[in-house]
């Protein structure tokens, strides 16, 4: 590990160094984009629909277990960059083991092994920015762009996908398993940053990651955690329904229309430098939580005639509403963590917080609404179902402005 902790000493800034961790992000959000986004697709195409819900469940479960048992505690034993030489190879893997599943006779099989995939790729969204945020060193206004490129990423893998004519078919799989083992084997040329270091204390001390959420002792962390929880939630809720609102109200692409959500969120990527320097964490945080109550009161009086404008305005600004918190609070985290050495655990825990605990209960607060709209639901009610997450997220909004204090700013200007 003495090549390790060398280079942790010394991080580069350069423009080669930009361009490594670039093309890591893009090819991170490559791999989930290509398989996610028409996933449900493929399975009421081959006749499994029935098993919709259950395979996007395992997304958030993923993110608790691996979070936990991979992005937490096999930091401390293994450096980031060969976990994720590790976690994409075997992934890639079982990736190509997938399209054989997806069949009406195998379709069980096929969602509990997405299950396993999953558990080892949510650990990697962290360790990503762990590597990134590291080896930038105190030049975190860097992070925001390279992000960006996981966005690109998430983006062309879309348009790959459709290119090849594959949207409907099981071999989505393998063209996430092709870049997964390209990114596990490409992971071997990261910066080398240096493993979390032990703090001592008992096995279980460290298995349970003690130092990691002994964090949350900072009143100020422990409300930033709590409202990423709860802002997930209605995260969820977007990725779940916002394209069946959208056919709702009488847009027919819908696809493209959703697309100007990512375009938006690539826009503030590479912003984000600029307003962090400016503005610091907090106010950041505080606009992206206000953007999600925003949009969903948008989408609450959007309709098909006059109110149109609403509905394109609410999907457009996805961008204020992720980078502005979800950007800014990995930079934020990663701050709070350095001076305990325990970077790669904490993205972790905010993974398993966001991605894990606030998607799962969106998705099933969200599936109760649903649940309760008619069988062919109206525009009018869309609309009643938006104003909950519209609501929930202007009182988080609320609660965060006056009780988070950023005691950061001067250690990130």
């Amino acid at each position: 590990m003495a090549d390790d902790s060398a280079h942790a000493m010394r991080p580069a800034t350069g423009g080669s160094l930009t361009a490594r961790l670039s093309v890591l992000m893009f090819m991170q959000f490559f791999v989930w984009g290509a398989w996610q986004v028409t996933l449900g697709l493929v399975m009421q195409t081959v006749g499994i629909g029935n098993l919709i819900g259950d395979a996007f469940s395992m997304g958030p479960i993923a993110s608790i277990v691996g979070s936990l048992l991979l992005g937490m505690v096999a930091v401390r034993y293994v450096s980031p960059r060969m976990l994720m030489v590790i976690l994409h190879l075997v992934g890639g893997v079982l990736l190509f083991l997938m399209p054989a599943l997806i069949t009406p006779e195998r379709g069980a099989t096929f969602v509990a092994l997405l299950l396993g995939y999953m558990i080892l790729y949510m650990p990697t969204v962290g360790l990503a920015n762990t590597i990134a945020l590291k080896s930038f060193g105190d030049r975190t206004d860097k992070f925001p762009f390279v992000r960006a490129f996981g966005t690109i990423g998430w983006i062309a893998s879309g348009f790959v996908i459709d290119w090849t004519g594959l949207p409907a078919s099981p071999q989505i799989f393998t063209v996430a398993a092709v870049v997964s083992i390209a990114l596990g084997l490409y992971s071997f040329s990261l910066p080398a940053v240096d493993a979390d270091k032990a703090q001592g204390g008992s096995l279980l001390r460290q298995v349970f990651c003690v130092e990691a959420f002994s964090l949350m002792r900072q009143r100020s962390f422990l409300v930033f955690i709590a409202c990423a929880t709860l802002i997930s939630i209605p995260l969820a809720m977007y990725y779940a329904y916002a394209s069946n609102y959208v056919g709702a109200v009488g847009i027919t692409n819908v696809a493209s229309t959703l697309a100007i959500g990512q375009m938006s969120e690539l826009v503030f990527m590479f912003s984000m430098p600029l307003l962090y320097r400016r503005f610091g964490v907090k106010p950041l945080l505080l606009v992206g939580m206000a953007a999600w109550a925003l949009r969903y009161a948008l989408f609450a009086i959007g309709d098909g005639g006059d109110g149109l404008w609403a509905v394109y305005l609410g999907v457009a600004l996805h961008g204020v509403c992720y980078d502005f918190f979800f950007v800014a609070g990995a930079i934020y985290t990663g701050t709070i963590a350095s001076p305990k050495g325990v970077n790669a655990q904490a993205q972790g825990m905010l993974t398993l917080f966001t991605y894990g605990v606030g998607m799962l209960l969106g998705s099933q607060i969200g599936g109760l609404l649903y649940a309760a709209l008619p069988a062919t639901p109206s525009v009018a009610d869309w609309h009643q179902l938006w104003w909950y997450p519209a609501i929930a997220a202007a009182i988080i909004a609320v609660l965060f402005q006056f009780t988070f204090r950023d005691t950061t700013k001067g250690a990130m200007a």
